[in-house]
C-alpha cells in the first residue's frame, strides 16, 4: 500500500503550536533555535505563547506552519511513503520533505514569500472567501462573468474538496459579489480571515519578488514525485519545481484534483503532517475509501515510528 504525506497551510496554526515537541524533544529545540536564528526573530516564542493575532499574520503564520511540520518530519520515521503534497504553502514542507529543498533554505523561501503577501495584502486591499455547496464548473463560471468588471478582481483560489472552493480578489468586490454565489445555489458563502488576495492576479508583484530567490536557490532532484498545486500532477523535475513553485502565488490551489490525481496512481493511504485536521477531513471528502491519519503534537510521534 503506497502512502503519501500531505502538509497544511494557513489556516491550521494554533497558539501552542509545537510547545509540547520542544518541550519533549532535543531536536524540536535545536530546530526552534535555529529558525529564530534565520528569521532574525523569535517565532518559537509566537508559536507557543502567542498572541493569536501576532500568528495570525501572514508573514508569522507561514514560517510557523513550515517550522511545525519540518519538526515532526525529523521526528518520525514514516515507512512506505512514495508521494508529498502540500496545500498552498505546505507545498514547501513536500519540496523539503522531498529532499528538494534544505530546511534552511526552504524557511528562508518561505520568510520571504510570507513577507511580500503580508506587504501585498497592505498595498492592494483583497480578501478570500468559502463557498461550500456550489458545483467547481459553476463558480469558475460566475468567476469568469464577474471578473475584470470596473477593473476588479475575482478568481477561485483554492478547489478544496467537492462542493468547497475559495475565491480570492478585490476585497469590497469580493463582499458585494458573495450574495450572488448564494442566488447561484451555493449553500453558504463566508469571507475568510485572511490579509490578502492569495493565488490571484493581485499578488503578481509578490511574485516576481518571489522568482528572483527561487531561482538563485538551489532545488535538488526530488527522493520521490511531489504533486504540485498548480499542476495536480506529481513533478520529479527540480526545474519544474521551481517554476511551479513561483507560479503558486497566482495560481489556485487545484487540491481536489490532486487527491484525485494521487489515487488514480495507486495511492490510496495518507498522513497530515502539521497542526490540526484541516487536510484529513478534506481527504476525507473527497475519497471516500482512503485511508487517513495526521501527525501534530508530541503524543502522535511515537506512533509513527515503528
Amino acid at each position: 500500500m503506497s502512502q503519501a504525506l500531505l502538509f497544511s497551510g494557513q489556516g491550521s496554526q494554533y497558539v501552542g503550536m509545537t510547545k509540547d515537541l520542544t518541550d519533549t524533544f532535543e531536536t524540536a529545540r535545536t530546530m526552534a533555535a535555529r529558525a529564530n536564528e534565520i528569521l532574525g526573530y523569535d517565532l518559537h516564542a509566537i508559536m507557543t505563547g502567542g498572541p493569536e493575532d501576532e500568528l495570525r499574520k501572514t508573514k508569522h503564520t507561514q514560517p510557523a506552519l513550515f517550522v511545525h511540520e519540518a519538526m515532526l518530519l525529523a521526528l518520525t520515521h514514516l515507512q512506505g511513503v512514495t508521494a508529498v503534497a502540500g496545500h498552498s504553502l505546505g507545498e514547501y514542507s513536500a519540496l523539503h520533505a522531498a529532499g528538494v529543498l534544505t530546511f534552511e533554505d526552504a524557511l528562508r523561501l518561505v520568510q520571504l514569500r510570507a513577507q511580500l503577501m503580508w506587504d501585498a495584502g497592505n498595498t492592494i486591499p483583497g480578501t478570500m472567501a468559502a463557498v461550500v455547496g456550489m458545483d467547481d464548473d459553476t463558480v469558475r463560471d460566475l468567476c469568469s462573468e464577474l471578473h475584470g468588471v470596473d477593473g476588479n478582481v475575482i478568481v477561485p483560489a483554492n478547489f478544496n474538496s467537492p462542493g468547497q472552493v475559495v475565491i480570492s480578489g478585490s476585497a469590497e468586490y469580493i463582499r458585494a459579489c458573495m450574495p450572488l454565489f448564494k442566488e447561484r445555489g451555493a449553500k453558504m458563502v463566508k469571507e475568510l480571515q485572511v490579509s490578502g488576495a492569495f493565488h490571484s492576479p493581485l499578488l503578481a508583484d509578490a511574485e516576481q519578488g518571489l522568482a528572483e530567490k527561487i531561482r538563485s536557490t538551489t532545488f535538488s532532484a526530488p527522493t520521490m514525485p511531489v504533486y504540485v498545486n498548480v499542476r495536480a500532477a506529481a513533478v520529479s523535475n527540480a526545474d519544474e519545481l521551481k517554476e511551479c513553485a513561483i507560479k503558486q502565488l497566482t495560481s489556485p490551489v487545484l487540491w481536489t484534483s490532486t487527491m484525485h490525481a494521487m489515487w488514480a496512481d495507486g495511492i490510496t493511504s495518507y498522513c497530515e503532517v502539521g497542526p490540526g485536521k484541516v487536510l484529513q477531513g478534506l481527504v476525507m471528502r473527497t475519497l471516500a475509501e482512503a485511508t487517513i491519519d495526521g501527525i501534530d503534537t508530541a503524543e502522535d510521534v511515537p506512533r509513527h515510528n515503528g
